[in-house]
């Protein structure tokens, strides 16, 4: 079983918030030498346009809860987000459970909340006519994926693997091929797919799911963190994860303005340790990863 996280609250929205960018909107200063001025980064947004067009509403609302002046800064890729907290040019950042393994290596930045979406789970599946029925059967087979390094669409499928009895790198030929992976198991070109559950929903929406077979669903994933750099001021930590556990009913709704953060639907605020994501740490070692200072696929 992996380790489930204490519920704070209810329904948020929120876009895995991205990292604040070295060159781009930010000022040089840390927080403390800006007064009450917080740098709020999300990871898997790039540019302030997009940054301000997704977290806009949801920063003015956070803005109100904590009493604090919260600066969108953008950053142009995870590395940057990481390289932003080392040099304290950024506070907090808003990433997925990936990242948050690397990052935190990196600088130590802890979790402040998470975010935990509703039906985050891997799943690995597969054609009716395959003649695959279980997930052992997969052993010498090729395994679509999408992304390499993403949670939902990597690393869980490959922990599943394992906990099927099978290694990804020897018994089984993994594949990342983006948003390619359905396709990839219609055209026969692999024997399963192994995705977030909610894209195999998603593909089922324009697909007969009568075709196809879910061969295993994994437990729900770590959830999304924020995190604060390493000395942040403690009171400033605290009006922040005050904010999410005690506002989301006006976060929610804030949050969903952007139109990116849907996936957020539904989702519960959860208190979490740095050791709740060993489980992610482990899933890295399934694909053969045991240096977690590197982001995989950069």
């Amino acid at each position: 079983m992996w380790p489930r996280r204490s519920v704070l609250g209810v329904g948020i929205s929120v876009a895995a918030l991205s990292i604040a960018t070295l060159t781009g909107c930010g000022k040089p200063d840390s927080a403390e030498n800006a007064g009450n001025t917080v740098r709020f980064a999300v990871t898997d947004l790039q540019g302030l346009e997009e940054l301000q067009r997704e977290f806009g509403t949801f920063t003015d609302v956070l803005e109100r809860t904590t009493g604090l002046d919260i600066e969108l800064f953008a950053v142009t890729n995870r590395t940057a987000a990481a390289a932003a907290l080392q040099a304290n040019r950024v506070d907090i950042v808003f990433t997925g459970p990936a990242e948050y393994v690397v990052i935190h290596q990196r600088t130590q930045a802890e979790p402040v909340v998470a975010i935990e979406r509703d039906g985050y789970r891997s799943c690995l599946y597969t054609s009716t006519d395959s003649g695959v029925t279980t997930v052992s059967q997969l052993r010498d087979k090729s395994v679509a994926m999408s992304d390499i390094g993403s949670t939902s669409g990597h690393l869980g499928p490959s922990q599943l693997l394992v906990d099927a009895g099978l290694q990804p790198r020897t018994d089984v030929e993994v594949l990342t091929v983006g948003d390619a992976v359905h396709a990839a198991l219609e055209r026969g070109d692999v024997a399963a797919v192994g995705v977030g559950c909610h894209d195999y929903a998603e593909y089922m929406e324009t697909d007969d799911p009568a075709k196809y077979l879910v061969l295993q669903e994994g437990p729900v994933l770590p959830a999304d963190v924020i995190m604060a750099r390493a000395g942040l001021d403690p009171q400033v930590r605290e009006k922040i994860k005050t904010a999410f556990t005690e506002h989301f009913d006006e976060l929610l709704p804030a949050m969903l303005e952007g139109k990116d953060n849907a996936k957020y639907e539904n989702a519960t605020v959860v208190e979490v340790t740095d050791g709740d994501y060993d489980v992610v740490r482990r899933m890295y070692r399934a694909i053969g990863v045991e240096d977690f200072t590197e982001f995989v696929g950069n």
